[in-house]
Formats: C-alpha cells, sequence, structure tokens
C-alpha cells in the first residue's frame, strides 16, 4: 500500500506544527525547532502526547490551505450526519513595525452542518516524552506546568469538558489558544478573529509581492510558503527540515534529525527565494552565518544548531518510532564531519549582496576580511578527501561535487573582490579556481565520457548533475550532453525518479529514490535545451507530493511512497528551482 504523510504544517518563523488529517497535532516542538517535543505523536502514539478534536462516531477528513496561506483547514465529516471545521494556525503578522510571532498554536472550531458532538483532549509533555506535565484547572483555561516554561490552553470550551475530555454538542463557534511561556491575556473571540484576518492577509500579501513565473504556479506557491516557515527568523538560520527520524526506507536505519541548519542546504533555500523576488530572507541569514564565521577558527561543519551552536551530540531517545522504525535519533553526528563544499556555498549564497545593485553595497562592512576568511578556508581544505554531499560516514574521498562548490567559491569571491576592488583577493580567487578545476577533471572517465563521483572512483551520482547547473560545463556542449545521458542511463529509474548513487555506503545500498536528485534532473534537462523531457518529467514528478502538495526527502521507486523527513526544504527547493529554470526557457512572463 502507498504510504504518503497525512499531515500539514503551520508556522510563523518561529515554531511549526504537523496537524494530521485526524485532528491531531502530531508534532509540535517548543521553544525551538530543536527542543524537545510538546506534542510528538509522529514518533511515538503513548508518549507523544496529543492534541486533538475528535468526533463521536466514524468519520471522514478533508485537510487543505486557506488559499496562498500557512493557515491549514480540516473538514470532518461524520458518517451519522454533521460536519465541523478546525482552522489552525500560527499566529504571523506586522505590528508595532515588526513581526508579531509568538509562540502560539490556535484552533478555531466552527459547526458546518447539523449539530456535531466532539471531544478536545490536550495532553502536551516534555523531555521527548519521558516526562508528563502537571494540569492545573483554571476559570477558563488549563495550564501545563513541569515543563521548561508554562504551557496553558485558553478555550471558550467549557474547561470541565475539556478537563475530563468529554463529548459536547458544537453549536456555535469555538476557540483552542495554546501558548508557551507568555499565555492569551485578551478577549479571546475578538483576539483570535484579529490574529486570524491579519495572518491569512499578511501571507496573501507576501505571495503578492513574489514573483512566480506562470509555470505550476500552485505547485511553487505552496512550496515557497512551506519553505519560508522553515527559517527560524531570530537568528536567521534555516532547517532542512522540522522532523526526525522518519525513515528513508522502512527498516533501513537511515533515521536522521534534520531540525539543525544545513550551510549547504541553506545555499539552495536562499536561491529558490531568489529567484521568487524575496531577499529579506537571506540578509537574516548572512547575519546568521557572519557570526558563525567569526567564532570559527579553521573549518566550518556541515550543520549548526539554529542558534549556531556547534556541538550536536547524537544520542537515541526511548520512543517507539514512526510506525515502528527505530532508532529515534536527537543530534546529528554528520556535524563532525568534513564537508568542503560548504565554503564555496556560503560564498554563492550571499553573492548577490555584492552583484544586485538593489543591495548598498556599502552596507556591509569588513567586506575584504570576510571574503579572505572564507577563500582561505577553500585554500586550506581544496586537497583534503571529504564525506562529500551525502554525509558517508566512513568514506573519505576528493569528491567531484565538493570541487564543483570549491570552484564556484572561489568564482564567486572574484566577483566580491571586483566588486570592492580588492587584487589580492582577485589573483587567490583565480588561482582556487584553477586548482578547484583540475580536481574535477580528475573525476572524469574518459571512456565512459562522464564525471564520476570522486576521484579513482567509477561510481556514477546525481550531485555531479550540478556541474551542468552552476555552468562549470557549458551547457551546448557534448560533454555536458554526454555526461546527462550518462547520468540518467544509470540513476534514472523508469518512472522518472533519480537514486543518489546505486554503490554501497556505510548502512548498504540505498533503498528510495532522492527527490531533490529528480528535480536536479529536470533543471539539467531544460539547461541542455531538451526542455519537452524536462516539462514531461517535472510534470511526472510531482504526483509524488501528498494531498497539500507537500514532499517529503524520499520516494520510493516500487509505488511511489513517501518517506524519510517531511516536509523536506530539499525537494521543495528542487521544485521551485526546475520550475524557474523551465519557465525561463519557455519565458514565459508572471501573468500566465
Amino acid at each position: 500500500m502507498k504510504h504518503t504523510y497525512n499531515t500539514g504544517i503551520i508556522g510563523n518563523c518561529g515554531f511549526l506544527a504537523h496537524i494530521n488529517k485526524n485532528t491531531n497535532v502530531d508534532w509540535l516542538c517548543w521553544p525551538k525547532f530543536d527542543s524537545t517535543f510538546v506534542f510528538g505523536g509522529l514518533l511515538d502514539k503513548k508518549k507523544g502526547g496529543e492534541f486533538s478534536i475528535l468526533p463521536q462516531g466514524e468519520y471522514t477528513s478533508h485537510q487543505y490551505y486557506l488559499e496562498n496561506t500557512n493557515v491549514l483547514i480540516t473538514e470532518i465529516t461524520l458518517e451519522s450526519g454533521g460536519r465541523y471545521r478546525i482552522t489552525d494556525f500560527a499566529p504571523r503578522f506586522q505590528e508595532y513595525q515588526r513581526y508579531y510571532k509568538p509562540l502560539m498554536l490556535v484552533r478555531k472550531i466552527e459547526a458546518l452542518e447539523g449539530s456535531p458532538r466532539i471531544k478536545v483532549k490536550c495532553e502536551p509533555v516534555s523531555e521527548y516524552g519521558a516526562k508528563k506535565l502537571d494540569v492545573n484547572r483554571g476559570s477558563n483555561h488549563i495550564q501545563y506546568l513541569g515543563g521548561e516554561e508554562k504551557i496553558r490552553l485558553t478555550t471558550n470550551i467549557p474547561i470541565s469538558y475539556v478537563f475530563d475530555e468529554q463529548y459536547f454538542v458544537l453549536n456555535d463557534c469555538k476557540y483552542l489558544v495554546l501558548t508557551y511561556g507568555e499565555p492569551l491575556e485578551a478577549p479571546l473571540t475578538s483576539t483570535v478573529e484579529r490574529f486570524l484576518r491579519e495572518t491569512a492577509q499578511y501571507w496573501r500579501t507576501w505571495i503578492k509581492h513574489s514573483s512566480i513565473a506562470g509555470f505550476y504556479q500552485p505547485y511553487v506557491i505552496r512550496s515557497a510558503l512551506a519553505l519560508k516557515i522553515h527559517q527560524y527568523e531570530d537568528t536567521g538560520a534555516i532547517i532542512a527540515a522540522s522532523t526526525t527520524s522518519l525513515p528513508e526506507s522502512p527498516g533501513s536505519g537511515r533515521n536522521w534529525d534534520y531540525r539543525y541548519c544545513w550551510l549547504r542546504d541553506t545555499y539552495y533555500v536562499i536561491s529558490s527565494l531568489n529567484h521568487i523576488g524575496h531577499f529579506e530572507e537571506m540578509e537574516k541569514y548572512f547575519g546568521y552565518v557572519t557570526d558563525i564565521s567569526f567564532s570559527e577558527d579553521f573549518r566550518y561543519q556541515p550543520l549548526y544548531s539554529i542558534t549556531g551552536k556547534k556541538d550536536l551530540e547524537e544520542y537515541t531517545a526511548d520512543l517507539e518510532g514512526y510506525e515502528g522504525n527505530k532508532p529515534v535519533r536527537i543530534g546529528n553526528q554528520a556535524s563532525e564531519h568534513i564537508q568542503n563544499d560548504i565554503y564555496g556555498q556560503v560564498l554563492v549564497s550571499v553573492l548577490p549582496l555584492y552583484t544586485d545593485h538593489r543591495f548598498i553595497i556599502d552596507e556591509r562592512k569588513d567586506s575584504a576580511k570576510w571574503v579572505d576568511y572564507l577563500l582561505s578556508k577553500i585554500e586550506r581544505t581544496i586537497d583534503e578527501e571529504d564525506a562529500g554531499i551525502w554525509e558517508f560516514r566512513n568514506m573519505a574521498n576528493i569528491h567531484c561535487y565538493s570541487n564543483l562548490f570549491q570552484w564556484a567559491g572561489a568564482c564567486a569571491a572574484e566577483k566580491m573582490a571586483r566588486t570592492i576592488g580588492n587584487q589580492d583577493l582577485i589573483d587567490r580567487a583565480v588561482a582556487m579556481k584553477n586548482r578547484a578545476a583540475e580536481h574535477i577533471e580528475s573525476c572524469y572517465d574518459e571512456e565512459r565520457k562522464v564525471y564520476t563521483n570522486a576521484a579513482g572512483s567509477k561510481h556514477l551520482d546525481a550531485s555531479t548533475l550540478q556541474l551542468i547547473m552552476m555552468n562549470y560545463l557549458d551547457p551546448a556542449s557534448d560533454r555536458a550532453k554526454d555526461h546527462l545521458k550518462a547520468l540518467e542511463a544509470e540513476l534514472k529509474t523508469e518512472k522518472g525518479l533519480f537514486y543518489r548513487y546505486l554503490h554501497a555506503d556505510d548502512f548498504g545500498k540505498p533503498k528510495t529514490t532522492f527527490l531533490i536528485c529528480a528535480f536536479w534532473y529536470v533543471e539539467a534537462l531544460a539547461c541542455v535545451g531538451r526542455l519537452d523531457d524536462a516539462i514531461r518529467e517535472f510534470e511526472n514528478i510531482i504526483k509524488y507530493s501528498n494531498h497539500l502538495l507537500l514532499f517529503s526527502e524520499d520516494v520510493a521507486e516500487e509505488d511511489g511512497s513517501q518517506w524519510g523527513n517531511f516536509p523536506q526544504a530539499y525537494s521543495h527547493v528542487g521544485l521551485m528551482n526546475a520550475a524557474y529554470r523551465i519557465a525561463m526557457k519557455l519565458d514565459r512572463p508572471i501573468f500566465l
């Protein structure tokens, strides 16, 4: 049976929550993306707590977003008659010349047909389910104590009904406001309605201010909205996913914690948002990565916490795991890896701050020092073996992909240096560009006319599609076209999906395809002029979303099942960049 994730996400750039079609809040971490979950039923039905609004009797569910927003609606239809709607959102809007984004989950419940009987169950937990919270009853609220901060549920539902988990008839509009730390101290009905109205207006205005081309706009809009709430606005960090330990395939053991900021992933996210005309996220990220840069002596870690902390020690939690898949990992050992592509990606991701005249270049303080700092990192590591983009735990090589982004980073450094007029930096950047190219060419297999994953290796890797997309290879050249043909012959499935690689790694051979690789393939097709192929493959890949146009990390070749962490920023970035690439080739204006 095909597996899909039955949740949607809401968020406000301060927190993210997953709402299941069965009305439960399956996942919510407070106070930060990488904190303990408050609700974690996604990973353990017993220890994960619960926040559900269920009817008496059997029902069906229909879930959708309020158009062009991150406001999620779940409609429940009872088999016995009656229907009600739950509107879930995280408040976000401008107030007092800044964004109001409290740690507040709001649920509005309204009857649509008949008089349905419903029951509210709210049972938050702490310390990854190891600790149940003490429950105190107030006059119009319930307070949960024992965690780091007080959690309060404020409601106009009779407290006895919630406290005793008792069914009641829904005959007028009800509100549930769950807060962390600071409670809601305001008139409930008018405040929630204002928050809902202004939050919906914020998201719709954000989309209106996006330059989204007329190629599968609904998919690009949903991806953009999903990506936006993966940025932790307080620091500017962007996480890879809001979840941990959702398996790449059942029983694989490939269960990773993705609630951190990978410098590599962020490059792709920033690029996709730049394509639709949003730059605020890049400027915030620049502050985050600058703080990290000047606190490091020799090299970057591949990933950091959303507050820039280095120690992401990996351990396993005593939880049953998603559909019984263990281990459940907290933290990520990849933070200890050597991955040398990231210096180039940091340079490329902030290049527009120096080359796009919509930014005031003179506002960048210590530019020469900053470029020198990153270029020095490339100089020190360019001849090193590393773990590569796929974070092999016990396999180091001179990886083609790593050197590609050292080449791209050197190109970016050269452009920055020319902008600020520093000849020494220009000369060093050119030298590094040439050195990186030598390493890339050492990966070329003359007989097969393809670039392999690493020097001296015969293995092919989808990440080398980037040689075409980054213009290292001239897309019009025979070498680019031959390289693409060799990769698709080996790594592409009959259903148009793409494997990262097919050789064994630390955990054996991969059993699922990696969705962003399929989108990279689409981009590469467009680059080399195979536009009809690119459109056909794009239209095939987007079928692998869930009911809300949200995409997972991995897709099973045999039945199209969604696996891996969800929704995956990488996958949505891939969709946006592929759609942008095709739209530019079609020369399609945004109003079509």
